[in-house]
Parts: C-alpha cells; structure tokens; sequence
C-alpha cells in the first residue's frame, strides 16, 4: 500500500494534507523532533512522518525560514524532475503544530544499503544529480530508501539549498563524469519550470537568493555536463555517514 501510495502522489498529498493523524512514537535518533504518526482519511491509512517545526533546533548556517519547509521544497524540486525521489510530502498543521509530513517509507531489508551508496547504481546516481540540484549538506547513507522493484527514495533533506556550495554526501562516486542523457533532460525540465510555477512555489518556502541559486546550480550543471566535484573549503561527507 505504502509503495503504491508513494507513486501515486495525488492520493498520497491528499490523505498527508487531509488525514487525521495520531502520534505512535519518537525516532529518537533524530536530531530534530521527528514523529512516526498514523495517519487516515475516508478508509485509506498511511504511517508518515510529522517533523514540528517547533521541534527544529536553530542553524547558525541554514538561518532563515525551516527545515520543514526545506523538505517541502526538495520534495517539488524531485516532482519537477520526474524522479520521485523524495516520498510525497506536505507542509499542515499537525498535533505539536505546523510542520512537515511526509510518507512513510518502508526500505527493503534484503538490500544492503552500505553496498548500495558506493555501487554504480542508477537510481542512486540520480539521487546524486538531485543533491547537487538542491545543494545537500546531509546525504547519508541511512537517507536512501531502497524498495522493491529497484527505486531508491531518499529522506532528510532539511539542510538544502544554501546559497553557498555545501554539498555533503556520501555519494561521490561519479564526481567528474559525465552526466547521462536522462539527467540531463531532467535538468532541463526542473530549469524550465524554475521560470515558472515552480519558483513561486518554492519562494514560499525558501528565500529568492536560495530560489536564484538554485538557477545557477542547474545552469553550471547543464553547461559542464559532469556531476560536481567535492567543496574545496567544506566537508565533503556528512559525519557520522551511516
């Protein structure tokens, strides 16, 4: 059910936008507060994640607006590109107030995600692409969702889109690569509605200098054709990376 729901968006954003939601427990390996909630609207029932923004602890570097609107706008940024990387979610009203909702994903126990972030895999190499796009400063191993049939979902995108390159990842297998044709069409597609209703939606969200860099981002990226290469004046990989 979680599967189908999670490819079928509309339905997901409907039940996360609308669903009456019970709180079951507290991931408490999360540095924010992060709740696995139930959540059920006209028989259909999901588990999702609820992040409050009042659970949010401050960032000296991510200083303006929310995590939680930082995973909403890396959520549109994945639909605009066509690659469902990140689960549906939405931004509501929620038990402990405003935050971000997102569905939950069950990954694949058969898989070895450890093997899995350093393999030539496709959809983690799109999960690359997308993390330049949206400049992550968090990709750990334990933020790719891998499901049956091959897909790789990603979560825990609440420090993305700084202004300044801070792209953090355990994914630098293709640093300097050429980028594929299907990336570079959907680098085209998410630039191409960067100039329309995309941008409006993500101003709500995040800030015009961080919408703006986003731009550019895009742009070096369609103009070099390679995946980028680590910071020079930042660390490269989250720490701890699992």
């Amino acid at each position: 059910m979680t599967q189908s729901l999670a490819e079928d968006t509309a339905a997901a954003e409907r039940l996360l936008t609308h669903g009456a939601m019970a709180v079951e427990g507290r991931l408490v390996q999360a540095s924010n507060a992060t709740l696995r909630c139930d959540i059920e609207l006209e028989g259909l029932r999901a588990k999702c994640v609820y992040k409050p923004v009042a659970g949010e602890r401050p960032l000296w570097d991510f200083p303006d607006g929310t995590l939680a609107g930082r995973e909403v706008a890396a959520y549109l940024v994945s639909q605009a590109m066509g690659w469902r990387i990140v689960p549906p979610t939405v931004h509501r009203d929620g038990p402990w107030g405003p935050g971000m909702v997102q569905l939950w994903i069950e990954p694949d126990p058969s898989v070895d995600v450890v093997g899995l972030s350093r393999a030539n895999d496709a959809a983690v190499r799109r999960i690359a692409v997308f993390d330049a796009v949206i400049n992550n400063a968090d990709r750990k191993i334990g933020h790719l969702l891998p499901v049956e049939g091959g897909h790789v979902h990603g979560c825990d995108h609440g420090v993305c889109f700084s202004t300044e390159y801070k792209l953090r990842t355990v994914l630098w297998q293709w640093r300097g690569k050429p980028l594929k044709p299907l990336a570079l069409q959907a680098l085209a597609k998410v630039r191409a509605e960067l100039e329309g209703a995309l941008a409006g939606r993500l101003a709500e969200l995040i800030t015009a200098e961080e919408v703006e860099a986003t731009r550019r981002r895009v742009d070096l990226m369609l103009k070099h054709r390679v995946h980028p290469y680590p910071p020079e004046d930042w660390p490269a990989v989250p720490w701890p990376p699992m």
